[in-house]
């Protein structure tokens, strides 16, 4: 059978023109040729990556091993996976998109929230992160990123990416063996610790969105495994992430924290700091409405709340006070559903907010703390270096600035006194002119 099996694969990837893959190895690489010769019917105008999707499709199940065939030994690289974009996907995305940007247009102007709910920007974003996913190549740099950012961490693995193999709409990675999220009976009987797997969840959202600024934004558990017998996840599918900037970190912390604490005063703050309500919002109106809406779902499990009703609740209340959506924070409003999602799957009585306050109190002293001042000084300290020494010529440059915008506008000065003092004497001289010529008349008379 496993016979079969090979020359299975070895005739179906010479008819698309994969004979790369078998006969990569120096010894046999003379043989390439002889294929090409024998082969020269076949229709090889299609890119790479069409044809090895083709070659997949026509294998069906008997392709379980052909990350093996990636390499002539196999203690080199181990079984891989291989993604290949679908054909002629491009076209049909962008018509969906073009169609999405009617319907935000017509929100714009159908309705009295419509710009403060800036579809158009969401939109925006929401093509950004498309076009992302059909570029493989930008999804295997960040699936390496994720990884680079959990080397040997126990929480979570990331497979490693092949980039030999890789273009645009092929892209090669480590086959990964676990069990899924969502069959939490497997789990069970394999040794895991459910209630701590899903503590662990939240603490890898945390680290991705504060310490590192970069998470994965497509956490449904059809993209998660769980390492048999353990409690570390395994992570698939990296064609959404979402980024935040060190500003949007330090606000979102902010208002974590405040949130946790029941500090709604804070909340209101901290969305006024961040500019997402307009600066003459009464402080104390915006204090009660956040009360209103988060009091309730304190001191209760997550099987009791729904995330989503208190964003919508959240949104409602929103409406008042003008508040201005963020397109940089709905991935992360969209992977906190998610989360949720998970959470009640594994642990509904996981207590989401004494999870999550710990590592939120520790991130926060981090970047506040006398650490936080020596690693801001270790990172500003080249910078330093480098300015140091322009400081005379740039205070010399500024100070030649000045005198010379001084000097532009004393001469602009000069010029406009220069106009008016000519259309005086122009007036002058024309009654000057008057009057001679009165003179002259009554004297001839």
């Amino acid at each position: 059978m496993k016979l079969l099996r090979l020359l299975r694969i070895l005739s179906v990837g010479l008819r698309f023109g994969l004979e790369e893959f078998f006969l990569g190895h120096e010894r046999v690489r003379p043989l390439r040729w002889l294929v090409q010769a024998l082969l020269f019917w076949r229709p090889l105008n299609q890119p790479r990556g069409m044809r090895l999707r083709l070659a997949l499709e026509a294998l069906g199940p008997i392709f379980v091993k052909f990350g093996q065939m990636l390499s002539t030994r196999r203690d080199l690289i181990p079984a891989v996976a291989v993604k290949v974009l679908r054909p002629g996907i491009a076209p049909v995305i962008a018509h969906d998109v073009s169609l999405l940007y009617a319907a935000a247009g017509l929100v714009e102007k159908l309705f009295a929230d419509g710009k403060r709910l800036r579809p158009r920007e969401v939109i925006d974003e929401f093509e950004k992160h498309l076009g992302d996913e059909l570029d493989l190549m930008r999804e295997a740099a960040n699936c390496s990123q994720l990884r680079r950012n959990f080397k040997d961490s126990p929480l979570l693995m990331v497979p490693e990416v092949y980039w030999d193999y890789c273009a645009h709409d092929v892209m090669v990675m480590d086959r990964m063996d676990g069990i899924p999220v969502s069959q939490i009976e497997r789990l069970r009987e394999s040794g895991t610790d459910i209630p701590a797997l899903a503590a662990r969840g939240v603490e890898i959202f945390f680290t991705q969105v504060f310490r590192d600024g970069f998470f994965h934004a497509d956490m449904h558990p059809g993209n998660i495994l769980v390492r048999a017998g353990s409690e570390q996840y395994i992570a698939l599918d990296f064609g959404i992430m979402g980024t935040l900037t060190e500003v949007d970190k330090q606000y979102l912390a902010r208002n974590f924290l405040a949130f946790f604490r029941r500090d709604y005063k804070g909340v209101a703050l901290a969305h006024l700091e961040s500019g997402w309500v307009p600066p003459d919002t009464r402080m104390d109106e915006l204090e009660a409405a956040v009360r209103a809406v988060c009091e309730p779902v304190f001191d209760r499990p997550l099987k009791d709340i729904s995330f989503g009703r208190v964003l919508l609740q959240l949104f409602q209340a929103s409406r008042r006070f003008n508040v201005v959506i963020q397109p940089q924070l709905v991935l992360l409003q969209k992977t906190l559903l998610n989360i949720e999602g998970l959470g009640r799957q594994l642990d509904p009585e996981l207590d989401l907010w004494k999870t999550a306050k710990p590592f939120l109190e520790r991130w926060m002293n981090e970047q506040m703390g006398w650490r936080a001042l020596v690693n801001n000084l270790n990172t500003e300290a080249p910078k330093w270096a480098a300015l140091l020494p322009q400081l005379p010529r740039l205070a010399h440059q500024s100070l030649n600035g000045n005198r010379l915008a001084q000097l532009e506008t004393g001469l602009t000065l000069i010029l406009q006194q220069q106009h008016v003092l000519n259309r005086w004497l122009g007036v002058i001289a024309g009654l000057l002119a008057t009057l001679t010529t009165a003179a002259v008349y009554f004297i001839l008379r």
